[in-house]
């Protein structure tokens, strides 16, 4: 079931703005995941790609900094209550 707002959308409101970072980081890994996965398989497959290493791990460490960017902008426990 895809994730609801149950007021008007304002891309001024915080909580707003962090439901759609999560969402958007959401989608990096699944693009990550489905694009790396086919790359790696057709280089199984005998279709040389000799950079896939640095592509892949490049890749994973600007998600890692998209994950930081993410999670760093938890609300606070004053806010959450």
């Amino acid at each position: 079931m895809p994730p609801r707002w149950p007021r008007e959308p304002d891309p001024n409101d915080p909580a707003y703005r962090r439901l759609e970072n999560r969402i958007n980081f959401a989608l990096h890994i699944a693009l990550f995941s489905a694009i790396n996965s086919g790359l790696w398989f057709f280089q199984q497959l005998g279709h040389p790609f000799e950079h896939l290493s640095t592509v892949t791990l490049l890749w994973f460490a600007g998600l890692g900094l998209h994950a930081v960017f993410v999670w760093r902008d938890r609300p606070d426990k004053s806010e959450a209550q």
